[in-house]
């Protein structure tokens, strides 16, 4: 299908989308779809009657539930709110349902319109054994490995043959679960059956594989958009390497010191994949890249990430209003040559949780929240005060990010806001993002990710005396137009009665 002109609008056929999914990705694509004219549905369960993706959608719909996750997670439930609605399609965010492909058949199944890849994408994709084959057969770097098998001591010794270090990893999953990094052959067997243990809680599937592990790696990852036909783009490549337990806490758009030759060919890999895939919607192939350069498959994630907001901020597209145009039967909205960059971007997700305490998760009642706005920035939230911030659902809670026209200043930017920002009533680890990025090293791009765990003393929070912290409080008190009104404003009747003298 011929690409329409780069940033022409497209019209589609939906009147009403349903979005399966929650808090900020829900406000940020009900965002989108307003700007389109068409209406929102949200979902939610008892517990979020009052969240503001509740609030902001054209219509709610309380899913029941054991609990608030397995409410988002209850397939036919969800379907039956888009029929009940008159949705005429379902987009599913990122997490929950979003990579399921038991789901996306099962909306086709019902006539809506699953705003992703095709069930059978999802399927391939979201195999790590299978997608890993496909990769390798078209002609994408992969990390050399061992396939899972029945028989133990065969895979025991086919991944001893592969050398040490090696990364034990869950077949289906993800978020650094059920995996593990194998120094030695005396730990291989004990890593392998605790690997599989927990991949077998988590997602159902014991099945694990071996593949060498890179020393200090980066972790590259490449926005694509397929149409479905065997056509497919990049919109260039996003650096995900400052992680904590495997999992991202700071991405940025492009890659720091990449060179204009490497950066091409990560980029026409993940394109060349995805076409090769018959990929439809959007997706992101990850890489993973050694310091000599070279740079194997991952894994491809079958949804809109997190952190594609990066993406938009250099590229100035509308990721979500792309998904849906494609979903609504148009080609890709531009040819490669056409999609440009601009500047630099990053972003920081915040999350409740304590950094001194190997980030446990942390709980609490927002009682404060001043959020800093500049043209540069984006502050993706669905916060509001007095709102509890529960261990019902993923810890993250809000995601800032800064655009400069270049890394230095991106960076600079970031910094500033994450100053500016006022968060109060839950412990989050907004002080230290801001330390990570005042890092000599992440100033450098010396990016890998064992970052966090290399400079781990040089990042933790500094001790604060007694005075510094009440005068943090006191500052902090008068920053809040509660506290300020109690103390300084005039009470009635005197206010009324204006100046006056006994």
């Amino acid at each position: 299908m011929t690409p329409s002109p780069a940033g022409a609008a497209r019209p589609v056929p939906f009147r009403k989308i349903l979005i399966a999914n929650r808090g900020e990705i829900a406000c940020r694509i009900i965002r989108t779809l307003r700007e389109m004219g068409i209406a929102s549905v949200s979902i939610h369960h008892a517990v979020e009657a009052r969240a503001r993706h509740v609030r902001e959608a054209d219509e709610a719909v309380e899913i029941a539930g054991e609990t608030p996750v397995a409410a988002h997670l209850d397939i036919a439930r969800i379907i039956e709110a888009a029929r009940r609605t008159g949705a005429d399609a379902i987009h599913p965010g990122y997490g929950f349902l979003s990579e399921n492909a038991r789901f996306a058949r099962a909306v086709t199944e019902a006539g809506l319109v699953f705003i992703g890849p095709d069930a059978d994408a999802i399927a391939l994709m979201g195999d790590k054994i299978s997608a890993r084959q496909f990769a390798e057969e078209h002609g994408v770097p992969v990390a050399p490995s061992v396939m899972p098998t029945e028989d133990l001591p065969d895979f025991l010794k086919r991944a001893a043959g592969i050398g040490f270090p090696l990364l034990i990893k869950a077949a289906a999953g993800g978020g650094g679960k059920g995996m593990s990094i194998v120094r030695s052959a005396a730990e291989l067997e004990g890593a392998a059956r605790l690997a599989s243990s927990e991949a077998q809680r988590y997602f159902g599937d014991g099945r694990v594989y071996a593949e060498l592990f890179v020393e200090r790696p980066r972790h590259i990852e490449v926005q694509v958009l397929g149409d479905g036909k065997g056509g497919a783009i990049h919109l260039f490549e996003r650096e995900c390497s400052v992680q904590r337990r495997f999992q991202k806490i700071i991405e940025e758009a492009p890659a720091a010191n990449l060179s204009p030759a490497l950066r091409d060919e990560i980029c026409a890999s993940a394109a060349r994949l995805a076409a090769a895939a018959g990929y439809r919607n959007a997706g992101t192939v990850e890489y993973i890249l050694g310091a000599d350069g070279r740079f194997f498959f991952l894994e491809m994630n079958t949804r809109l990430q997190v952190e594609h907001p990066v993406t938009e901020m250099i590229t100035g597209l509308d990721l979500v209003r792309l998904q849906i145009e494609i979903a609504a039967g148009h080609g890709l909205p531009m040819h490669q040559d056409e999609v440009t960059a601009h500047g630099h971007a990053i972003e920081c997700r915040i999350c409740a949780e304590d950094p001194a305490r190997d980030f446990l998760p942390e709980t609490g009642t927002v009682l404060h929240l001043d959020v800093p706005r500049a043209p540069h920035l984006r502050f993706e939230n669905a916060l509001d005060r007095g709102q509890r911030v529960t261990a019902d659902f993923d810890p993250m809670l809000a995601k800032l990010v800064a655009h400069g026209p270049d890394r230095a200043s991106a960076t600079q930017r970031s910094i500033e806001a994450l100053r500016e920002l006022a968060l109060l009533g839950v412990k989050t680890n907004v002080d230290y993002l801001a330390r990570v990025l005042e890092h000599p090293a992440f100033a450098a791009g010396e990016l890998h990710t064992g970052f966090v765990a290399e400079h781990r003393n040089a990042l933790a929070a500094p001790e604060l005396d007694r005075q510094t912290a009440d005068r943090a409080l006191i500052a902090a008190a008068l920053g809040m137009r509660e506290f300020h009104s109690l103390v300084f404003d005039v009470p009635e009747p005197h206010a009324s009665i204006g100046p006056w003298r006994n």
